[in-house]
Parts: C-alpha cells; sequence; structure tokens
C-alpha cells in the first residue's frame, strides 16, 4: 500500500505551490492533517467488512465537502470559515480538500484494489489502470476503460477497473495485516507499516522534504522587484 508518509511528502509539494502567501507551520500541520485523516478507516475493518480504502477513501464526502465550503464562502451572507479566520482560513480549507483529493484518494485509485469511488452512494471498488498512447497504426489507444457490446444482446458492458465490493476486496494494512479470517487462524501477525515500498514513492517522500527545506530557507525578493 501507498504508505501515510508518502501521501505526506507529495502533500507537502503540493501545499508549497498552492499555498501562496499562507504557506507556514499552522498551514501545514491542517494539510498533513487532514491528508493523514482517511487512513483512520483501516480502525473500522473488525466492525466493518472492506472499511479500509471505503469510509476515508471515496469521493463523495469530498464533493459534499466542495458544495459546503462552496455555499459557506460565496453563498452565505456571512462565512463561518471567513469570520473566524479569515481569507487565509478559505484558501486553507481549499487547499486541505484539494490536497485531500489528489495526495491520497487518487493515489490510491491507482494502487493495489483501488478505492471504493462512490461510497456510500454506490459499493464497488475501482482501480485506476491502463494506457493512453497514439499509435502510428491504430490512433489515439485508451484501456483504462473498455467497453464491450454483447453481439447476440446488443447490450454495452463498460468496465473502468472494477475489483469488488466491501464483501470481496481487502486491502492489507497494520490494523488487518491479512484477510480477515485468515488473520483470526494465524499463529503470528505480521503488522506491517510501510514508509517506501517503491523506488518513486522514496523519490517523492524526499522530494517533499526537500521542497519544505528548500520554502524555509528562500529569502522574499528584492524591494521593489517586479518578479
Amino acid at each position: 500500500m501507498v504508505s501515510s508518509i508518502v501521501h505526506a511528502g507529495f502533500a507537502l509539494v503540493l501545499a508549497a505551490g498552492l499555498l501562496r502567501g499562507s504557506y507556514d507551520r499552522r498551514a501545514l500541520a491542517v494539510v498533513l492533517a487532514i491528508v493523514l485523516l482517511p487512513e483512520a478507516d483501516s480502525l473500522l475493518g473488525p466492525v466493518m467488512s472492506g472499511a479500509h480504502r471505503t469510509v476515508g477513501h471515496n469521493f463523495v464526502f469530498p464533493a459534499a465537502a466542495a458544495l459546503l465550503i462552496y455555499y459557506d464562502t460565496r453563498i452565505r451572507e456571512e462565512s463561518a470559515i471567513r469570520e473566524r479566520f479569515a481569507d487565509r482560513g478559505v484558501r486553507i480549507a481549499w487547499v486541505a480538500l484539494f490536497v485531500h483529493v489528489f495526495a491520497h484518494v487518487s493515489l490510491d485509485w491507482a494502487h493495489l484494489d483501488g478505492v471504493n469511488v462512490l461510497w456510500p452512494l454506490h459499493d464497488s471498488f475501482f482501480r485506476l489502470e491502463g494506457e493512453l498512447v497514439w499509435s502510428s497504426a491504430d490512433g489515439l489507444v485508451q484501456t483504462f476503460v473498455d467497453v464491450e457490446l454483447d453481439p447476440e444482446t446488443g447490450d454495452r458492458r463498460v468496465d473502468a477497473g472494477s475489483t469488488g465490493t466491501t464483501q470481496s476486496v481487502h486491502v492489507n494494512n497494520p490494523v488487518e495485516p491479512d484477510d480477515p479470517e485468515a488473520l483470526a487462524e494465524a499463529e503470528t501477525i505480521d503488522r506491517r507499516f510501510p514508509v517506501a515500498g517503491r523506488g518513486w514513492r522514496l523519490y517523492l517522500l524526499g522530494l517533499g522534504l526537500f521542497t519544505v527545506i528548500a520554502r524555509k530557507l528562500q529569502g522574499d525578493p528584492p524591494v521593489g522587484s517586479t518578479e
């Protein structure tokens, strides 16, 4: 699985580019807390089948949060966020939501069995896997979405990388490192807390740390500079 540390590294890079004028320790703390929060759904594994990559890993809750932030900051006469945290708080709220979606949920969407994209509206895990290429012989070719047409019935079947439901999908995590049934019979439980399982993940972790240090050491532009 993609470790929480790698998610945090990706989040630091995104925050550095998006938190213009608000990049400080408090803002980073909020962003990191939001990006790590989805992993808490693994704690629900013992009481809910397939909870990990479901409760905290979907696009329904972020969409609802986006609507709430938009309503509060654009439609309401008095914004609760702006009243308490000023415009800086609004910026941090949007960045935290963006980082949650792209530094965590979307990253897990492309890994292992994917995420339960539309839960709780629809119970089905999807994995983002395939390729998009331009071929001189076949033109534009993509394999992310497979469309099959039944020649007898004419029914069209669309497969966007479905991998199962909460009843059939189990993504290993430190709380439930193996399938629950196998875990109950195991004599020794090997709970692994991943840091960087691939070279690109270690690179991404280093990139995030480098970005934080570079922003810390970066001086302000000269007075009167137009850059």
